[in-house]
């Protein structure tokens, strides 16, 4: 009898362990991925996505020269427009004062390029890359490159930066970033 409950007890065990093992995407980019936090992004009302904090070892450090890489990973809650997203991206940028008004165009014009119109359930994964940029995954197969660190400041800022227009995701964000 207790044979049998130690059995059960390992593979219920394996079976948590594996529900939270990070997609192949993500732990491509980091060692020991977990997830640091995870909210929800709604406008009026309505949730627009869930997104979720993937971190490694050295948790969540944007600033270089002890940058650390970590992913961004929004599933989308309805159908939007690719160009849209692009938009609304750059307009968030602007807001937290991230880079100069000709930057920012050329950053919109690269993001119209890169994100698809999305439906619910779509997962749209940024990777920040210190000292490389960003790169970005649909559903988990590769997008897109932008080699720009100064992009992947500005993008990332979005949700990160303290002058970001989504404070409380941001806390829930980087409720357990810290290096462990």
């Amino acid at each position: 009898m207790r044979r049998r409950q130690l059995l059960l007890s390992a593979c219920a065990l394996m079976v948590v362990k594996s529900a939270g093992a990070a997609p192949g995407h993500i732990e491509e980019h980091l060692a020991q991925a977990r997830v640091a936090g995870k909210g929800t992004f709604t406008w009026f009302g309505l949730a627009i996505y869930q997104a979720e904090l993937w971190v490694g070892e050295k948790g969540y450090r944007p600033d270089a020269p002890a940058a650390a890489p970590f992913v961004l990973d929004l599933r989308y809650a309805r159908k939007l427009d690719g160009v849209k997203i692009a938009e609304a991206s750059a307009e968030q940028m602007e807001k937290t004062g991230a880079g100069t008004p000709a930057q920012r165009a050329q950053w919109l014009a690269t993001m119209k390029t890169i994100f698809p119109d999305v439906k619910e359930g779509t997962h749209i994964s940024g990777v920040f890359l210190p000292g490389a940029g960003a790169r970005f995954y649909l559903d988990g197969k590769a997008l897109a490159t932008v080699p720009d660190q100064q992009f992947a400041r500005a993008f990332f800022g979005i949700w990160f930066d303290p002058a970001t227009s989504a404070r409380a995701l941001r806390t829930a964000l980087l409720k357990d970033a810290a290096p462990r």
